[in-house]
């Protein structure tokens, strides 16, 4: 089995970003595993703040020596904080995904559309294909 952690309180999605929800606010990061199958993250390219991001569509890029990925948002909201030490280090973001290495904080719309995401065992069989 992986060794890859996939915690039981966040949504994800195909596209291997993950969602935390705190009341209206939630949080979004990419997933341990889609860290591991980046390999070395050069560059992150983040919404400005105040900006509205719709669900399923793309918000910006983390680039690594291996590839360019799109992140997409999922949920929609309004963007209230981003990490901005992850712009400046964004290789950091594969010590703590889940912790430290939040990308955006939004103050979400409709809190309902975290339920519209994976769980932590329907992702772990996406990408384990078990």
């Amino acid at each position: 089995m992986s060794s890859f952690n996939y915690p039981e309180d966040l949504r994800y999605l195909d596209t291997h970003e993950y969602v935390r929800l705190d009341g209206e606010i939630a949080t979004v990061g990419i997933t341990e595993f889609a860290v591991d199958q980046l390999g070395d993250v050069v560059f992150l390219d983040l919404p400005e703040i105040g900006d509205l991001l719709t669900k399923g569509e793309r918000f910006g890029s983390i680039e690594s020596v291996k590839a360019v990925e799109e992140l997409n948002a999922p949920v929609t909201g309004t963007v209230i904080e981003r990490n901005e030490p992850l712009i400046d280090s964004p290789e950091a973001v594969a010590d703590d995904p889940y912790g430290e290495g939040w990308l955006l904080k939004l103050r979400v719309n409709d809190p309902d559309e975290f339920n519209d995401a994976m769980t932590a065992e329907e992702y772990r069989a996406e990408v384990e294909g078990a």
